[in-house]
């Protein structure tokens, strides 16, 4: 038996898939059901966690100089969540077929499904780029007497309330980008890597989810924004385990939100 998935084909609703309405208290049961398998996987997951502080750790020391160009990048490797997750999607996968996945299997899971995951990958990327030189612009445009802040000066502007404006041009654009990546990536990578399907059609089922689903999106996505602050706020070290639940989290709410093809997404062969 090989690990891919045939692609699910022939039906249309399986090139455009159907999402379900969920209620409000939908997303604790996905952190419910990420933590059970966060626990079931153990250190497979906590490692994937570890590559994320790591990311940060090593970004902090690379532009410790360069602080404007640190923090957009340190949120913004977080747009690249949905991808970077991939190998948490295939481990929740597995564990719901009842295996007990090897890490290797999760590490090239993206293989089978390079030339669509790719693209929703590039545009990541794209977004990321994008959101770097914006959050280097509010930056200089907001301390421009002084030449682009240290740490220090920021955590005091926001704190001191000295450049409200800052906080609040950074935090909409931030939030925009955060939002648009959300609204076409909540459910996009688990669904390329369950049934292959293209980047294009991936991202709408995400959008029609958002749309059909706005009070248990909107609270979702506060959930990822609050444990994911809580993870900046340790020095990057609460990401080890607050990633990782949220990986196995998202598939699930994958799980709940798209209604399954023929097959229940595919044939295992």
């Amino acid at each position: 038996m090989s690990d891919a998935i045939k692609p699910a084909g022939g039906n249309p609703a399986d090139l455009f898939p159907e999402v379900r309405a969920v209620g409000t208290d939908a997303p604790l049961r996905w952190l419910r059901a990420g933590y059970v398998d966060l626990r079931r996987s153990g250190w497979h997951s906590i490692f994937y966690g570890g590559c994320y502080a790591a990311a940060g750790w090593l970004m902090q020391y690379v532009f410790a100089h360069a602080y404007a160009l640190f923090a957009g990048l340190t949120t913004g490797f977080l747009l690249l969540g949905p991808f970077l997750a991939m190998g948490l999607y295939e481990i929740s996968r597995r564990l719901e077929l009842g295996e007990n996945p090897p890490l290797a299997a999760s590490l090239f899971a993206w293989r089978s499904r390079l030339a669509n995951i790719g693209v929703f990958a590039a545009v990541l990327a794209i977004v990321l780029l994008v959101w770097a030189r914006a959050s280097m612009v509010v930056f200089a445009l907001s301390f421009d007497n002084a030449g682009l802040p240290t740490f220090a000066d920021v955590v005091r502007a926001l704190f001191a309330f000295e450049q409200p404006l800052f906080a609040l041009i950074y935090f909409a654009v931030g939030g925009f980008f955060a939002l648009f990546v959300f609204a076409i990536g909540v459910v996009s990578v688990p669904l390329m890597l369950d049934r292959n399907t293209d980047a294009i059609s991936a991202a709408l089922a995400s959008l029609a989810a958002c749309a059909r689903n706005p009070l248990p999106m909107l609270l979702w996505a506060a959930c990822i924004a609050a444990l994911v602050a809580l993870g900046f706020a340790t020095l990057f070290a609460g990401l080890i385990v607050l990633m990782p639940l949220l990986g196995h989290a998202t598939w699930h709410a994958y799980r709940d939100l798209v209604v399954p093809a023929a097959g229940d997404g595919g044939e295992r062969t």
